[in-house]
């Protein structure tokens, strides 16, 4: 199959990753630390763990419903829009701690999460971060997106539980 090739200016695609990377980043180490350095590790990792996993399995061939950024080949730039979502995943679960989820609350939680995301997902389309093909739309990532955050809340509470013993 052909290279698609949207562009080839480092223009606001580009900045947007780089911008929102170093916003996520800066947010990450100036909020107050409620978690363990691996506990947070994890949580950063659990946003590029899914981010590359569901990028990769909807943006490659044979199915290939989305192109990241200005060319369908990975070059570095969608190795930065994947470190981006670690911020992202950390911020999930800083703020599910900080207000203290409970239970019967966590599924509203999933679903601004959800909603919050297609919302940034969009943004991203706007501005050339994503290109839709083969007739995907927002409907399918919003699907992925509560599936994704029911497993972020799964896993915190393991971890709430697990986490800190040693074996």
């Amino acid at each position: 199959m052909n290279e698609i090739r949207y562009d080839n200016s480092f223009n606001t695609n580009e900045w947007s990753i780089v911008i929102s990377l170093f916003i996520g980043l800066l947010l990450v180490l100036i909020l107050p630390k409620r978690f363990t350095k691996k506990t947070a590790s994890v949580y950063l990792m659990c946003g590029v763990f899914f981010g590359f996993f569901f990028d990769h399995t909807l943006s490659v061939l044979p199915v290939r419903y989305y192109v990241i950024n200005d060319s369908s080949s990975f070059e570095l730039m969608d190795f930065l829009s994947h470190v981006m979502y670690a911020p992202i995943s950390y911020l999930f679960f800083y703020l599910y701690d900080f207000f203290n989820i409970k239970p019967n609350f966590s599924l509203l939680y999933i679903l601004v999460w959800g909603l919050v995301s297609v919302g940034v997902e969009k943004l991203c389309v706007t501005i050339g971060i994503f290109h839709y093909q083969h007739g995907y739309n927002f409907y399918y990532s919003f699907v992925i997106y509560l599936l994704v955050v029911s497993i972020w809340v799964l896993f915190y509470r393991l971890i709430k539980v697990y986490g800190d013993k040693r074996y």
